[in-house]
Order: C-alpha cells, then structure tokens, then sequence
C-alpha cells in the first residue's frame, strides 16, 4: 500500500506566530527592569540607515527583521494575509512550513518581468541563488531538476501559452539553471541513459518545474556556521546591546549598539509597553500550545485510521535527530532500477537483507539492499538507521560507501557502491554459483587483501572520533573489485563506541567501549566480548585475525564437516601450532611458492595468533597489524601492481 499523502502545511497564522515567539524570545529573557537599547544604525555618515524601531518590538529583533539594519540580512520576514514572505538576498519567498528551526519550506515570490517581451508569469525570470546566505537547498532539490529529461533539440515554442524570455527557454533545456548551487548537475543530466523518445516537450518542462515551485522546496540553515548568531550572543552577553547591520554595505558587516550608547527612557511608557508585550506573548503561546495540541491529535487519529507502518514514527525522529537530509531515492525508482526486485539480480543475501543489482536513473550501476521483512520491525529500524548513521561520515578508499536509502513502509533500502568481483569467501571457498570453484589466488595478491583489509580497520578505529567497531569482519563482508582490491562492507551491526563514566562499574578507565549483547557471526565472534559483553577495538582485530587464517588456508572459518575439534578454524590452527605442524593446513597453493613465501606466511600466521589471543590485552591494534603486514611484503621481491 502506498504511503498516506502529506499533510498539509499550517496556515500562515501559526507561521505568524512562531516567528513571532521566535522573534520576542530575547525580550521576553531580558525582561528584568533594565533600560533597553534601540537598534539603531551608527551616524547617517557611516551607515545613512534611518533609526530602527525599540529592540524587541515589532518590526521583529534579531534574528527577523523587516526594517534596514536591523536583526540579520538573511531574515527579512513579512508576516500578512494570505501568505507570510521571508527575503533571502534579493529574492522574496513564500513561507509554506517550519518543519523544525533549521529548514524551511519555501515557494519563490514571482514578479513581472521587466522586459519589453511578455514573459511567462509561472516561470523564474532569473536563477535562485543561495550564495552567500546561511540557507542552502536541501539534497534533494539537486536530483529532482536533474530527473527532468527535455528533448534535443528542443521543441519549438511557437505553441507555448506565453513568450518566454531568453533565459527561461534556457532553463527549459537545462532544468539545473534553476539554482546555482545545482550547476555542477548539468552534466550528469545530459547524459541521460533514456532514448529521445522518453524526453519531455518544453511545456511538459514548464508545468513540472511550476509544480515543483508550487509545492515549495526545503531550504536548510546551519546556526553553527552562521558567524552573525555568535556576534549576536557576544553582543547581548557584554553589552546588553542589539544586533543589527550595516545596509548600506555590500557585505551587510555585523553591528552591536550598545546601551551606552543608544539608551531608551525607562519610563512609564515603557513600562506599560513591557506589560503588554509580556501579556501578548503568554496569550500567544497559550493560543499556539492549543492550536498544536489539536493539530497533534489530528495527526494521531489520520495515522491510526491508515494504518501506518510502526517503524516509521521511529524512523522520523532518528532522521530529524541526527539532522540527516530526506531520502533521495523514492520506493518505486529503486524497485524499477532492481527490475522489480528480480530474484535473477540478487548478487548477495546477508543476514538482515538481500542484496540486489541496480541500474539508476542516471546510469550509475549500484548495490541495492532490502531489509528482510521477516525480521522485527524495531531490528530491522535498528539496523537500517545504524547503517546510515555511520556510513554518511565514512570516506575511504578500502570501505562500501552509501548514495542513499529509502524509507518506505513497503521497505528499507539501502544504495551502495556496487563491487562487482564477488566477496573475498567467493574466491577462498566458491560458496557462489559464479565462483563454484575456489579462485587460484597467489600470496601477493592475499597479504595485498589483508593489508587492505587492516587499513580499513585503522581508519574505524584511529581515524574517527569516537570510533567505530565494524562488529562483522568476515570474509563474506570484504568485497573484491576487479582489480583485486577490496572494500569492507555491511555496517548493520557496526557501533559508535565512547569513554566510559566514571560512575559506571567500567571505573575511570581511558577505553573507548561499549556494553551491548554479543552479536556476529559464528567462527569471527570474539569470546572475550561473548564473556563480557563489552565491545573494544579488539573485538574486531579478533575477526581479522579469523579472516588472516583464511588467507593462510584457504579454509572456512567453521565448517561442520570438520571434526568436532577442528570444527572451528581458530581451534584447529592453534592446535597445529602446537605440535609444529603448520604446514598440514597451509593452503597447497602457497606451499609451491617456494621457501620464501612460506617464511611470510609463517610470519601473517604468528600475528594472527596474537589477533586470535584470548586476553584482549595481548591483541595488537589495527596500527600495529598495517605496520606488520607492510614490513612482511616488504619481503617479496617483486611484488604486483
């Protein structure tokens, strides 16, 4: 069933109202008896500006504003009937929504054009630009111009409703010209994989990019990089002064007026002027908290009537929370580029999904996973949210990286770089029906995987802050690309870790950890971390250690074809350790190498044993296992590209 259509967004009234609350927060905080400053402009030599209202009375303080000089450029907001307008540089937009403080949905303002040509009035006459401004599109404004496809060449204009102007006709051809910040998308659209018969006519172009306008688009602001909100703090916490600028610059440089300066007569005026502003505002926000309340209700009632998926409550929190951007990927492009989830395309079923290959809009060929449905809905949440959590930070050459998700009730999906030479268990063991065989691989090219493989984990555990534990090195996780190099893939049960609290029974201890039930895959799970429950970096150099015997072997991590003593792979090579009987478990491929490689792989299988050791203390970190296996290559004489 598809999902409910949005609802829809408040009136202006209550817009009105939230910047309002928004607006009069600092007077309502400084109410406390003090004179207060006006939010006036220097002398008319240095700024020209004409004196701003008293701080804290409409027009509206910082940061809205609608009077020059006064609050911040960027805020010019006209609450009036029937839509309230916001000024973001040169461009008037209508206010539709206020999802949260930091985004925005916004619908351009558009005016007549100037021009001696009667130009369209649904269309843009000029390009929307951001720059320069806290606000940005949100990610998703970028793909939905660049999935319009107009033909080449374009059609004629001869039969359009209106004349356009030379830059509409422009925009008609390239839909990113729309907004700056999607300049660099000009490309990847016209290079569209369709055939000419999929295009679209330039009215069917119009009628879309006005639609979109209409709807409005969320536009994103980050108070964190916005240098005039920390002046503003300054300015209020030294001084007690207001927050304005100078209009007549063209960089709009921030200024404070303190009350030394510019001083209001505390007198009965003003105190009856603070009465009545105190009395509106409490009228206002009790007018607001009973507007909301109902609306929430509303809302409760729409969502149980149909029924909505349980996980999507959730799942709309995690997003607003992390402050992660909207899905790009809607349930029906993924289940088109996956040829409807054929089961022909499955490249690969882990344990909380499937794996499918896609071919997307934009010609790009990707891995698409599916949650399972069998699982409960609270795990498969858990792990679809884990898995975007911590791939959206992560950047390295040797680890999968994620281009999206969706989040639909008719399933969680996950877009993934798609590596096309199987996993590194397809080459050791054939477990697919493309690798029925298992792959002749020389020692080069597998001390080149593990150390690939270390360097991943070194980026995990040193390179971010706090770090993060993959949990599942297998080698059904490590993903080969044609070339033999590898990405380390499958996040969904990786971990933030953090320093523990010194209240806790952990102690004062320096170690990043984290206590949750052991979760794994049988043969890599660390027995320390079963014992305990507390995951460490170590958990996963005990994984490697596993994956380090595979490469040595060429043998499963557990196979129950084995004795029962032998069942485990770590079990069996140990106990040949002991007895000095390597050699009967190297893998016979590498024994016809010759001496020199047999000393290498006596080498990797010592620092697997100390990676395999059961006191976690006695493990090297993943520094020490990329240092080891790069002076143990350093060995070969020649080695490969």
């Amino acid at each position: 069933m598809p999902p409910p259509p949005p609802l829809p967004p408040p009136p202006p009234l209550l817009l009105c109202l939230i910047v309002a609350i928004f607006s009069f927060a600092a007077a309502a905080e400084a109410a406390d008896g003090r004179p207060r400053p006006a939010c006036s402009p220097p002398p008319p030599s240095s700024s020209g500006g004409e004196p701003c209202p008293p701080f804290g009375s409409p027009p509206y303080s910082f940061p809205f504003g609608s009077t020059p000089g006064c609050g911040h450029p960027s805020f010019r907001v006209n609450c009036s009937t029937p839509h309230s307008t916001l000024s973001i540089k040169s461009t008037t937009f209508v206010l539709l929504g206020i999802s949260r403080p930091s985004s925005l949905l916004v619908s351009p303002l558009l005016h007549p054009s100037n021009s001696s040509v009667t130009a369209c009035p649904s269309l843009p006459h000029a390009a929307i630009d951001l720059s320069g401004s806290p606000f940005r599109p949100s990610p998703d404004v970028c793909p939905h111009l660049a999935a319009l496809r107009p033909c080449r060449p374009p059609t004629s204009a001869a039969g359009a409703a209106c004349r356009r102007t030379s830059w509409q006709n422009r925009l008609l051809s390239e839909p990113n010209l729309l907004f700056h910040s999607c300049a660099d998308g000009r490309t990847a659209s016209s290079l569209s994989p369709f055939p000419a018969a999929a295009c679209q006519r330039d009215e069917d172009v119009a009628a879309a990019i006005t639609a979109f306008l209409r709807r409005g688009f969320h536009v994103e602001w980050d108070s964190s990089t916005d240098p005039y909100f920390a002046k503003c703090s300054f300015c209020n916490r030294t001084s007690g002064g207001a927050c304005g600028f100078n209009d007549s610059a063209s960089g709009k440089p921030f200024l404070c007026f303190p009350s030394s300066d510019h001083l209001l007569r505390n007198d009965s005026a003003a105190s009856r002027r603070l009465l009545l502003l105190t009395t509106t505002l409490f009228a206002t926000a009790c007018v607001l908290l009973v507007f909301l309340s109902l609306w929430a209700a509303v809302v409760s009632l729409r969502r149980r009537r149909r029924g909505s998926d349980p996980g999507s409550d959730s799942m709309t929190a995690f997003l607003l929370r992390h402050h992660l951007h909207p899905p790009i990927y809607t349930y029906e492009q993924l289940r088109a580029s996956t040829g409807g989830f054929d089961p022909r395309r499955k490249i690969g079923d882990g344990g909380f999904g499937s794996v499918y290959l896609a071919h997307l809009d934009d010609g790009r060929v990707a891995a698409v996973k599916r949650l399972h449905r069998h699982h409960p809905a609270a795990a498969a949440t858990k792990s679809f949210c884990n898995e975007i959590l911590i791939l959206s930070s992560l950047r390295h050459p040797n680890l999968v990286r994620l281009h999206g998700y969706c989040c639909d009730p008719r399933g969680l999906l996950l877009v993934y770089d798609y590596v096309p030479n199987g996993t590194l268990a397809d080459h050791l063991h054939g477990s697919r029906s493309s690798y029925s065989k298992p792959q002749v691989l020389p020692w080069a090219v597998r001390l080149n995987i593990a150390i690939q493989t270390a360097a991943a984990l070194e980026y995990l555990h040193f390179g971010l802050k706090p770090p993060v534990v993959h949990r599942d090195i297998t080698s059904s996780n490590i993903f080969v690309e044609r070339d033999m190099r590898v990405k380390v893939g499958d996040f969904g049960l990786s971990r933030l870790l953090t320093l523990p609290d010194p209240s806790s029974s952990l102690g004062s201890s320096s170690e990043y950890v984290c206590c949750t039930g052991p979760q794994g895959t049988p043969g890599y799970l660390d027995p320390e971390y079963h014992r305990s429950f507390r995951l460490t970096e170590k958990s996963d150099v005990y994984s490697f250690g596993v994956v380090l015997l595979e490469l040595v072997t060429g043998m499963k991590a557990v196979d129950v074809s084995r004795d029962r003593s032998e069942m485990a792979l770590v079990d069996m090579v140990v106990s040949k350790i002991h007895v000095g009987a390597l050699h009967q478990v190297v893998d016979p491929v590498l024994l016809h190498e010759g001496k020199e490689v047999m000393a290498m792989v006596e080498a990797v299988v010592e620092l697997a044993f100390r990676c395999v050791a059961g006191d976690k203390d006695d493990r090297p970190d993943a520094r020490e296992l990329v240092q080891e296996l790069k002076r143990i290559r350093s060995k070969i004489v020649d080695p490969p590209e």
